[in-house]
């Protein structure tokens, strides 16, 4: 029998290799990129060169939209009614998906919007991007019936960047078939920090080489039929701020060398993967820019650094611009026009795209900005088109969606990967839990985490007990916990984020003394066992409290699954940082 993972993947390299003999027999009687862009750059006025800069969302399941919420809301933010008239007034280069903006219910929904908003944009102007941030794991956007990935850091356990090569193959082509032709993933940051409020397991690992590795892998997973553009996030390097540059503006006081080593790997080794984007960072970094001005409105991070230096020359998108990271200190109308400046190519969700758009305009009206800089930027997003194959056929095939999206071989190739990441980092000999273990508890961090973990041990033949206390216990939940464990013969508690929640610990303690062996699953960041050593029996690591992830936590736990995964991070002990607990690489076997 074929392994569905393998399938999956020949899949792919065939469509990437057909994609590349058709390209390559049609290139001779093509216009190169370069002459093609050239001639639809002549053809645009300015007021549409500026319009390309922007990539926005707006509400709505249809391109033109009719439901009295999503046009009140479009009213309020864009001041039309509907994708259309907001593309109308703008020709925008490109458009987002999100869920709180009502763009994906389902893959046929989503295909549907796709083909309406290329329609539209097509009539009389250029095709769009369309894009979102489908990292998996901690960031997803399209949910199931899609494929539901591990996220990098779950992938960066397996150490292997074959798997998270075919977890961007699988998701890439699911993207495609729903109209969407840009991914903002994966994540290049290299996590060198536990208390990261913003990174975290979004990161395939605390080492340099590993994550450019996997990097990498995803790149050309993503990009391997030709059709859709990775982008690499965030330059020049998000992995060690204790700040959340979505709320702040974090500084990283990394030297220029420590950036070499820690920080640029992964980005040139995207940059060699060929990388479609690069998307800048919302932060300050002394040691690249003295003046301490956000890496999105920096020349010398973005034209010294990333152009100059490290030689990339395509398409470099801000992180969104509502962000406070980047409106700290500017207004909204210089933000544009100081990106511009630095370097930047693509304007990501501003505030008001009205006074960005305008203010782009009056900034070359002024001289602020020439038109030759427009161009620069304008001739990237359109050769990045042209090389997705936008400009033969921007459409996905309504026909088609149902058999690619969701599919019985996705789900199985992903739970196979998924089965391959959870990490057994300390056991007494407690696991696996025999199948004749008796009752058991299932508490902690999670109303839907507990719930899944329980119909998990449920389906596996326990009747768990169910006590969800949260992500920070109440005196009253530890006490419900305490007394639900009574005559149990094991305990699972989830965990999130202990450090920043400490009476998590509290929970653990109190439950550790009621003699009942307790197993304990970090459901998000590795890093809470620093916490709990002296408390818990064994501790596993799943990185995610998504489904798959959960499902292949219970079978290890219950011996039906090898703990394969392997820190893909170094976790410093708790009362002193600067010494590793366990080191990359560790995972316990069972015997």
């Amino acid at each position: 029998m074929t392994h569905p993972r393998r399938t999956v993947l020949a899949a792919a390299l065939g469509a990437a290799a057909a994609a590349a003999t058709a390209s390559a027999a049609s290139a001779g009687g093509a216009p190169s990129e370069k002459r093609f862009v050239k001639r639809r750059l002549k053809a645009m006025s300015l007021e549409e060169k500026v319009g390309q800069l922007f990539t926005v969302y707006a509400y709505g399941r249809t391109a033109d939209t009719s439901d009295p919420a999503d046009v009140a809301k479009n009213q309020e933010i864009h001041g039309v009614d509907n994708a259309e008239e907001l593309i109308a007034a703008y020709k925008v280069g490109g458009i987002i998906y999100f869920a709180w903006s009502n763009n994906v219910a389902d893959p046929a929904q989503i295909t549907g919007l796709s083909n309406g908003l290329q329609a539209a944009s097509t009539a009389d102007g250029e095709p769009l991007l369309i894009a979102t941030d489908q990292e998996h794991g901690l960031v997803v956007r399209i949910t199931a019936p899609a494929t539901q990935l591990p996220g990098a850091m779950a992938l960066g356990a397996t150490h292997d960047p074959t798997a998270a090569y075919e977890a961007a193959v699988i998701s890439g082509t699911e993207l495609r078939a729903m109209g969407l032709n840009v991914n903002f993933a994966p994540d290049a940051d290299v996590n060198v920090n536990p208390a990261n409020p913003v990174i975290g397991v979004r990161s395939f690992g605390s080492d340099a080489e590993h994550v450019a590795g996997f990097a990498a892998a995803q790149v050309e997973g993503y990009q391997a039929r030709g059709d859709l553009a990775a982008t690499v996030k965030h330059f020049p390097g998000h992995g060690d701020t204790e700040d959340d540059s979505h709320t702040d503006l974090p500084q990283i006081d990394h030297t220029y060398e420590e950036w070499q080593e820690v920080d640029a790997p992964p980005f040139r080794a995207a940059i060699d993967a060929g990388v479609g984007a690069i998307m800048s960072a919302h932060i300050q970094f002394p040691a690249l820019d003295p003046t301490l001005t956000p890496a999105t409105l920096s020349k010398p991070i973005l034209t010294g650094l990333l152009r100059e230096e490290l030689g990339y020359d395509g398409v470099i998108v801000t992180d969104s611009l509502a962000m406070e990271g980047v409106r700290e200190g500017y207004g909204d109308d210089r933000i544009p026009v100081l990106a511009l400046q630095a370097g930047i190519d693509m304007l990501l969700m501003p505030v008001d795209l009205d006074l960005a758009y305008n203010a782009v305009l009056a900034a070359v009206a002024a001289g602020e900005l020439t038109e030759q800089r427009i161009d620069q930027s304008v001739t990237r997003i359109l050769g990045l088109k042209y090389r997705l194959g936008l400009y033969d056929d921007p459409y996905a095939d309504p026909d088609a969606v149902a058999g690619i999206v969701g599919t019985a071989a996705h789900l199985e190739a992903a739970q196979s990967l998924s089965d391959r990441t959870t990490t057994l980092v300390t056991n007494d000999g407690t696991l696996p839990i025999p199948t004749d273990g008796g009752s058991l508890l299932v508490t902690g961090w999670g109303e839907t985490t507990t719930n899944l973990l329980t119909a998990e041990f449920t389906k596996r033949g326990f009747t768990p007990a169910r006590v969800v206390t949260g992500i920070a216990p109440t005196r009253a939940q530890i006490d419900a916990a305490v007394a639900a464990a009574n005559g149990k013969g094991f305990i699972v508690v989830s965990t999130n984020g202990v450090a920043a929640n400490p009476t998590q610990v509290d929970l653990v303690k109190a439950l550790a003394a009621t003699g009942v062996p307790v197993v304990a699953l970090g459901v998000r960041n590795p890093y809470d066992i620093a916490h709990l050593t002296d408390d818990v029996n064994a501790y596993l690591a799943t990185y995610s409290y998504a489904a798959d992830g959960l499902e292949s936590a219970v079978a290890v736990v219950l011996g039906h699954l090898a703990p394969q995964g392997r820190l893909p991070v170094d976790i410093p002990r708790a009362d002193d940082p600067q010494s590793v607990l366990f080191g990359f690489g560790h995972g316990l076997p069972y015997e």
